[in-house]
């Protein structure tokens, strides 16, 4: 069922509007917990640590293509809104060769600066020398990793979901194939992991590339344009929220991979990332139903259409407050066989992930909250309250709680540290919400 963005939208639209990005997160999530299974299971610890270290920091910089992608989506929906399509095509285009002379410098960039950056982590050698393997190779394909996630952004302006789920399905199937031949069949090291990562990368950008630059049917297509300044900083500016959720994640990651370090030892990192694979799945369906509701927004704020405003916000936090309580009980409930997935070879080590995972899933309740009004409002065009709620939450409360809760209740409450920002930050979320009501008119 093709569904468009002047639709009105009621629970069946919505899930079904959504449900695609939502089963293509599901697999885009997959490919990295699949490596974290194969690489930790058949290659060792220290490479499952190393892989661990690795993939925040290439968040970090990964970020810019949310960012990008997300503005730009916005920025799109209004042309097409507007019923501008050459204008809607030529922006698509500047988009891409934008994130593409990007991807290229921020590649020659790390590659060259990865071994002090890595090294600021204080890890052993071994872990260290198997980050700078991992960390290289993916770097080398970023150009491609970021084209991906902004082409996700398109198929939906475009309309078409369903052709991304393809997409995203071929790419989790090539990963997750050469995982298994490479690492489980040959038992080949952490090189081949960080290979068949990228191969599946390469397909995730050149498969959607060659569907714009071939199909003439599709609305957005390629087409000849120079940069211009003005809407690209426009659109980061736009962007800029999701851009800092994404940052401001990986940071946080970053810093509990330090502490965890300074504190525990390499074990605990192994545990922290079991919780975030279990985080990417399930966190990850209110971050893409919130992105992907995003353009729905965008239209209908400048189709000045308050009513459908108020139907999508209030729809969408009932889906959102039964997701929450969903993934919740069932990451308390299954804890222990999630963790067994990863250290079944390990019953110390077992044990105490299991305990962490159910600790961390609290924080699944609380933090649906958060993420869909930062991604709402930057739907309502307001980047600085959007910016506001990704920036605070990560940058002020998080950090805050991830360096004090050792010191102030002891090292093992560290687990509690996410959960209780996001709490303090969904009190000022909640004052912007209200604080908002009469000039969008949303409630």
């Amino acid at each position: 069922m093709k569904i468009q963005l002047s639709e009105h939208f009621n629970y069946k639209k919505l899930l079904t509007f959504t449900a695609p990005t939502i089963i293509m997160m599901l697999f885009n999530s997959i490919y990295w917990v699949v490596d974290g299974f194969f690489v930790s299971n058949y290659v060792g610890k220290d490479a499952f640590t190393a892989v661990n270290l690795t993939f925040p920091v290439i968040m970090v910089i990964a970020s810019i293509g949310f960012m990008v992608g997300n503005g730009w989506s916005a920025l799109i929906s209004k042309t097409l809104w507007e019923k501008n399509l050459p204008l809607a095509r030529k922006y698509f285009s500047m988009l891409v060769y934008f994130l593409i002379i990007c991807g290229i410098v921020l590649s020659i960039l790390w590659f060259i600066f990865v071994e002090p950056i890595m090294s600021m982590l204080k890890a052993s050698w071994d872990v260290l020398a198997n980050c700078l393997i991992y960390g290289r190779v993916l770097f080398l394909s970023l150009v491609f990793f970021m084209l991906q996630h902004v082409f996700q952004s398109f198929f939906i302006v475009n309309e078409r979901p369903d052709m991304w789920l393809k997409v995203a399905i071929a790419v989790w199937i090539t990963n997750m194939i050469l995982d298994f031949v490479l690492m489980y069949r040959l038992k080949l090291w952490i090189l081949w992991a960080a290979l068949a990562t990228a191969i599946a990368q390469f397909l995730g950008a050149v498969i959607p590339f060659m569907y714009f630059f071939l199909t003439k049917r599709s609305k957005l297509r390629f087409v000849k344009t120079w940069l211009e300044f003005r809407p690209i900083l426009k659109s980061c500016i736009n962007g800029s929220s999701e851009m800092l959720t994404t940052f401001s994640m990986s940071l946080l990651n970053i810093l509990f991979n330090y502490q965890l370090i300074k504190f525990f030892g390499n074990d605990w990192v192994i545990a922290y990332w079991i919780i975030m694979y279990v985080w990417f799945i399930f966190t990850g369906m209110y971050l893409w139903y919130s992105f992907w509701v995003t353009p729905i927004v965008w239209y209908n704020y400048w189709a000045k259409n308050s009513e459908e405003l108020k139907n999508v916000l209030f729809k969408s936090s009932q889906i959102l407050f039964v997701a929450a309580i969903v993934l919740t009980l069932s990451a308390e409930v299954f804890s222990w066989l999630l963790a067994k997935i990863f250290v079944s070879y390990d019953a110390d080590l077992l044990a105490f992930t299991t305990k962490a995972i159910r600790l961390y899933a609290i924080w699944y309740i609380v933090q649906w909250i958060n993420i869909f009004w930062s991604a709402f409002f930057t739907g309502l065009n307001n980047w600085v309250v959007s910016a506001t709620i990704s920036f605070l939450r990560m940058f002020v409360f998080q950090i805050i709680m991830i360096f004090s809760i050792p010191y102030l209740f002891g090292s093992e409450w560290i687990w509690l540290a996410t959960t209780c920002a996001e709490v303090l930050w969904m009190f000022v979320t909640i004052c912007f919400l209200f604080g908002m009501r009469k000039r969008y008119r949303y409630i």
